[in-house]
């Protein structure tokens, strides 16, 4: 059965790929992103009836726009992916408060309007599917250089999980997942400075994979999912003793 699915940051990287996977199986799509010019190259890619919506995530006005496109358009919404992400590669003491602000606008406020945007429909239908994309990151500090962004990704999990609470007893049928990828060879990896999780327990994915552990997330919704299978006993392994895991983590890195 054909489903719309709205994907932000869907004009490169991961959600240009799920868009392109999706539409081969006959979703409808409307795409956001900044980039207009590449978000329709894109929306031409899928083999869909895509609709491509310029879109700032940082303005809330804007991803309410995205989801009004896409009721006119198709007349109501079925999962709702808040993809649209960005890194910056500085430590603890060296981002300025300009570089956290940047960070929360992208990485976390972008994907809370999203659920405010959403949501509501949701609960007026009784059903629909949000998938927030986080990182590894949020969990370990594999890579000090990425401190903002993790920080920003670990208060959206926390957003995540609190909604699905919120939602769980009134809506079983309004599903919330969170997909947390590591590292991944796209666009966002190659132009974010700093260091990488590469090389640090858990190893680079290509887009395709990530994207496949997409696709069955939005097939069968599960509450959370790492995208690369060695991420579980990561996560479990520094949450076991914290501090061994950072002085092992330290001494491999120094």
């Amino acid at each position: 059965m054909s489903r719309v699915i709205v994907i932000t940051g869907a004009s490169e990287g991961i959600g240009a790929l799920l868009a392109r996977r999706l539409g081969a199986k006959g979703d409808s799509l409307v795409l956001g992103a900044r980039r207009l010019d590449r978000l329709e190259q894109v929306a031409k890619e899928t083999g869909s009836s895509a609709l491509a919506v310029p879109t700032d995530v940082t303005k809330r006005a804007e991803i309410d726009r995205l989801r009004d496109a896409a009721l006119q358009r198709f007349g109501h919404i079925d999962v709702w992916v808040n993809n649209a992400g960005r890194g910056i590669g500085l430590r603890v003491m060296e981002f300025t408060e300009e570089n956290l602000d940047e960070m929360l606008a992208v990485n976390l406020k972008s994907a809370w309007y999203g659920m405010q945007a959403v949501i509501p429909h949701f609960q007026a239908r009784r059903r629909g599917h949000l998938v927030n994309i986080s990182s590894v990151l949020a969990r370990v500090p594999l890579v000090s250089a990425r401190s903002a962004y993790s920080a920003a990704k670990a208060a959206l999990n926390a957003l995540t999980a609190n909604l699905r609470m919120d939602l769980r007893a009134e809506y079983p049928d309004i599903h919330v997942s969170l997909v947390m990828p590591g590292p991944v060879a796209t666009e966002f990896h190659n132009n974010a400075l700093g260091g990488t999780p590469a090389g640090r327990g858990i190893e680079m994915q290509s887009t395709e994979q990530v994207v496949e552990v997409l696709e069955q997330v939005i097939d069968r919704p599960v509450s959370e999912a790492y995208t690369n299978p060695s991420a579980t006993g990561l996560v479990r392994n520094y949450y076991q003793d914290v501090a061994a895991f950072e002085e092992g983590l330290a001494a491999r890195t120094t």
